[in-house]
């Protein structure tokens, strides 16, 4: 069984990174005009990388007005020192600084957002994490996008980038060689619609009809809430063939673990029975258990390279089309050993941790701090 089991997430995996490289090799549609854009940054905490980041957002090759609109829930954060000194350095720039402590709920990001957002001049809404990095035309492909006829959000794929040695590479590897290539294939087949956390935008109109971003502050998943409504109102979300990237930044297997268990549990929450099926996605590991059960049998650990195998062949394709590596082949099999933990570990409990704070996730994704 679980030797068939990971023959069939091997073909998985060749078939998800197949139509991973055919979405990344489409062209999307050019922007027909440049309307003013307000592009919304919450931040929490500041780090030797953030400066960097923020910066991807002045570099823009776009016509239209920008106005980039960064929040802080205190004055002390070190992050406003951060954005202070981009001011100076810009001084050309539209540039907002929100320092406002207000919550609308449990989500302390969602909070940052409204309150960012009550101060924002423009109706196109960009939002972004502050680990993000971006493109030169990452504003324009996201205006052409949301051009387009019935689409009431765009949301951006996004590969992990990682900024702090060998376990920032395990962690980044998660997301370029597993979360991402699955995500598009579920987008593909219509099997899913996913909108990707790091980067939503959408209008101030649409914003409005699904009830105002304060609606979702007391959800864990809320960029899967905010596609959920827009789907709701007739509208579709567009996925450009664009990738940002968000940091990885863990030093250890003790920060990789905690943070992907809280997306693994989230997605428990929000999509159960997907969760429970995604067990094929971890062929490498499944194929292991397989040989053992079966004593090492020959053509089970044929089997375990075959896989391997897969894997690595299909890592390379992906590293080709998006022109960046996030992890070399060699650590494929501790990366997938760690997901597989992580995995099993989402079915142990219904607590996630979430900037230094406890919540417990109910099982419509409401958040309630512990």
């Amino acid at each position: 069984l679980f030797c068939i089991l990971a023959a069939i997430g091997g073909a998985y995996t060749i078939a998800a990174t197949t139509i991973f490289v055919g979405f990344f090799s489409r062209k999307g549609p050019d922007a027909m005009a440049s309307p003013p854009v307000t592009l919304v940054k919450p931040l929490h905490g500041a780090d030797e990388q953030l400066t960097e980041s923020l910066e991807t957002y002045f570099r823009q090759d776009y016509s239209g007005a920008l106005q980039v609109a960064f929040g802080v829930k205190d004055a002390d954060d070190p992050a406003a020192k951060v954005v202070q000194a981009l001011i100076e350095r810009h001084p050309d720039s539209d540039i907002t600084l929100v320092i406002d402590g207000r919550m609308h709920g449990p989500n302390r990001k969602v909070s940052n957002l409204a309150n960012i957002i009550s101060r924002a001049r423009h109706d196109i809404l960009i939002m972004s994490d502050d680990d993000v990095r971006v493109r030169p035309d990452y504003v324009r492909t996201i205006v052409a996008a949301l051009e387009q006829p019935g689409v009431g959000a765009v949301s951006c794929p996004y590969l992990g980038e990682p900024v702090a040695g060998l376990w920032s590479r395990v962690a980044a590897m998660s997301i370029d060689y597993d979360f991402l290539p699955s995500a598009i294939l579920a987008k593909s087949l219509g099997l899913a619609e996913p909108c990707f956390g790091p980067t939503i935008a959408l209008t101030r109109g649409v914003l409005n009809e699904i009830g105002g971003i304060e609606t979702f502050a007391e959800f864990l998943a809320e960029d899967f809430e905010i596609g959920r409504a827009v789907r709701a109102r007739g509208y579709g979300v567009a996925i450009p063939a664009m990738t940002i990237t968000t940091l990885c930044s863990e030093t250890g297997p003790g920060a990789i673990f905690k943070h992907e268990l809280r997306w693994a549990r989230t997605i428990r929450r929000i999509a159960g029975g997907g969760h429970v099926g995604s067990v094929v996605t971890h062929a490498f590991v499944l194929s292991l258990i397989g040989a053992a059960l079966l004593g090492g049998q020959p053509a089970a650990i044929g089997l375990i390279f075959a896989i391997l195998g897969v894997r690595i062949a299909c890592k390379l394709r992906i590293d080709a089309v998006t022109g960046a590596e996030s992890g070399p082949w060699w650590l494929l099999p501790l990366r997938d050993v760690l997901s597989f933990g992580v995995f099993l570990a989402s079915f142990s409990g219904d607590t996630v941790e979430w900037q230094g704070q406890r919540y417990y996730v109910g099982r419509d994704g409401v958040l309630t701090e512990i």
